[in-house]
């Protein structure tokens, strides 16, 4: 059919994309007898034999010196559904894995040179940095393979790694370079924290007090009640805290209304404006988990000062954090450049600010600006009482 072209003329295009990928929780993943790993990877095309590869955080691989024997020996059982393609590779754990862009090389030369297609595997063993560089790298041939993230710590394990976002580091920014890509199925072994240093094992339970802040009076009971078996290292109390902040987190991005972040709000990201800088104030002396905590503890007070949250909430919030031992003030804190995070926060936000704030434990609220000396008070704060 012939029709005439006029100006002005527009052709209104709308899709809409189902996306669905299983959070697992397990013990002894690579057991023979564990059939959670074949699931996830066959879990679509059972009849076929499924090609992979597997990059893991080296710290996990000194940690836990015989997985890559159980590994082997797993494949070997199941030969006829997967296909590991390649030695098992080691990557840099922490942020170093985020720093430095020829990992992402390392990655895009083995998918080419192994002739993986969009349906093959890349496996991700590791903490939050070593799973977004590796999802990062994983989403960008063929436009995306499928990523099997197996987060080994506290933090990957209820926050990052159940995602849909990947990102590295760059010129000095957090998460400058990413991708929303959400995996094609994620497995949290709950044996891979028992071998976390304390440090790693307390600094993941920021982001489940974040979460129960945000969404869940009740389970922030449950962490200020448990928070001494928590600093213990009780396993089955933290598998709790893992599924429970997972959970709140997974239905954030399912029912929000927003997973891919094209508006401007992210109250998933309280505390963060600051955590975000701190971490590279620090040039990443502070662990992620340890910078939100200082994150949060300074917008919980601004949130008190400008009379939106009750004192005596606030005091809970910092009690929960002392008695999980964490460190409340950093000097970078007090650096010139450190309410630059502010504007840097806005950036990333697409232009608009947008910062969470609380007006009770399990409710918040956005603000569009901050007062500058209203932080300043807060860090002195922290300052002054040593937190």
């Amino acid at each position: 059919m012939e029709s005439r072209l006029t100006m002005n003329q527009s052709i209104f295009q709308k899709l809409e994309v189902s996306w669905e990928y299983p959070v697992y929780f397990t013990e002894n993943l690579f057991d023979e007898k564990n059939r959670v790993f074949l699931e996830a990877i066959c879990r679509k095309e059972s009849d076929k034999k499924h090609r992979f590869f597997i990059a893991v955080d080296d710290n996990v691989a000194k940690a836990h010196p015989g997985l890559e024997e159980k590994i082997f020996r797993y494949v070997s059982r199941h030969s006829g559904e997967l296909d590991l393609v390649a030695p098992i590779f080691s990557i840099p754990g922490g942020e170093a894995a985020k720093n430095e862009h020829a990992w992402i090389e390392n990655i895009h030369q083995k998918i080419h040179s192994l002739g993986l297609c969009r349906q093959s595997f890349v496996v991700a063993i590791g903490g939050g940095a070593v799973l977004d560089m590796v999802g990062y790298a994983s989403s960008t041939p063929h436009r995306g393979l499928r990523l099997i993230r197996i987060p080994t710590t506290v933090l990957s394990q209820n926050d990052s790694g159940v995602g849909v976002k990947n990102a590295i580091n760059a010129f000095g920014k957090k998460n400058f370079l990413g991708t929303f890509a959400p995996p094609f199925s994620v497995i949290n072994d709950s044996q891979f924290l028992l071998t976390l240093s304390q440090r790693d094992w307390i600094c993941g339970v920021t982001e489940a007090i974040k979460v129960a802040l945000l969404k869940s009076p009740d389970f922030f009971s449950y962490l200020e009640q448990h928070a001494p078996l928590l600093v213990n290292r009780d396993i089955s109390i933290m598998q709790n805290v893992v599924y429970n902040c997972a959970e709140l987190h997974l239905k954030h991005i399912r029912t929000a209304g927003d997973p891919f972040e094209f508006g401007h709000s992210r109250p998933l990201d309280f505390g963060h404006w600051s955590a975000h800088k701190l971490e590279s104030l620090s040039q990443y002396r502070l662990r992620h988990g340890e910078a939100v905590a200082c994150g949060i503890a300074l917008d919980t007070l601004y949130s008190v000062a400008m009379g939106f949250f009750p004192a005596e909430q606030g005091n809970r919030v910092i009690h929960l954090f002392q008695s999980l031992g964490f460190s409340l003030y950093q000097p970078e804190m007090e650096q010139e450049n450190f309410l630059h995070g502010l504007a840097e926060f806005r950036e990333h936000l697409g232009g608009i600010l947008c910062i969470p704030l609380l007006s009770a434990i399990g409710s918040s609220f956005e603000v569009k600006d901050m007062d500058a000396k209203k932080i300043q008070d807060a860090v002195f704060f922290l300052k002054k009482k040593n937190l």
